[in-house]
């Protein structure tokens, strides 16, 4: 049984862990708003780009010349997932349901004899995947030093997914992320930006268009950069979705040390109770046998 300086002891730590997970709560409120805020400040751009791409796309469809980032290679063997996850922890099962995803993928795919490749961005994902995958990770960037993302990081990271496709490393590329929706609610999303999934053509009233210059000029200045731009989306939904997690899972955290509180409160008061009544009995005894 242990001792009330021990029961003591116990309730400072919890009271301490509790004064934590409260603050973290907090700055997590606090910057989860700028977060959310560029987040979804950046889905009308990255739809509309799609939609750009997809009109012009269309006019290009099943020629020789479309470039390669439109057309792909012609094969789907290799994959390269690219899954995108955050440098550090405390956020509930926000990295672990992107890895999951993604581990499912890779397995289908193996499952079906293609060959995985894994490009890593965030070091908990990282982390979790090389318990399993070590030998497909090709490539692993961390942000953690970087305070606010910006299109210039989505830029490096869209460089080198390119540059490794037109080295011939992968067939199709696929990008993992976690899609803000609220503070409890993050959906671990996959979207395929090589070769982009860009669907039919919107209905624009049977117009015609004429492009200037040729619409195989303009895909291959848009493409590169529609990848850095669903690359940029993807980074921002992830911090709001890390913030909005991490918020969840210490407001959890410090409701819970409160009821431990309540419970090791509880406990100390009944062993002081308890000692307090042995030793009158003691004394009463004492008196008695005199």
């Amino acid at each position: 049984m242990p001792s009330l300086k021990d029961l003591r002891n116990r309730i400072a730590a919890t009271k301490a862990t509790q004064k934590i997970t409260k603050a973290m709560q907090m700055v997590s409120a606090s910057k989860l708003r700028r977060a959310q805020a560029a987040a979804e400040a950046a889905r009308p751009y990255a739809e509309q780009m799609e939609k750009v791409l997809r009109n012009i796309a269309s006019a290009v469809q099943g020629y020789e010349s479309a470039p390669k980032l439109l057309a792909g290679t012609g094969h789907d063997q290799v994959h390269l997932l690219v899954v995108c996850t955050g440098d550090r922890g405390l956020c509930g099962p926000f990295n672990s349901s992107i890895v999951r995803l993604a581990r499912e993928r890779a397995l289908a795919l193996i499952g079906q004899g293609k060959e995985v490749k894994f490009f890593c961005v965030g070091r908990k994902g990282a982390d979790q995947l090389r318990r399993q995958f070590e030998r497909q990770i090709v490539e692993t960037i961390e942000l953690r030093s970087v305070r606010v993302i910006q299109f210039k990081n989505a830029q490096d990271i869209a460089a080198k997914i390119i540059k490794r496709f037109e080295a011939g490393e992968f067939d199709v590329c696929t990008l993992f992320f976690a899609r803000f929706k609220s503070v409890i609610a993050q959906i671990p999303t996959a979207q395929q930006i090589i070769p982009p999934v860009l669907g039919e053509a919107g209905d624009n009233g049977n117009a015609s268009y004429e492009f200037e210059p040729e619409e195989e000029d303009i895909l291959t200045a848009l493409l590169p950069r529609n990848i850095a731009v669903q690359t940029f989306r993807a980074l921002l939904e992830n911090v709001a979705s890390f913030y909005g997690a991490q918020m969840s899972a210490m407001d959890n955290a410090t409701r819970n040390a409160g009821e431990m509180i309540r419970k090791q409160t509880l406990t100390y008061n009944r062993t002081r109770q308890a000692m307090i009544t042995k030793e009158l009995i003691e004394i009463i005894s004492g008196a008695e046998a005199l």
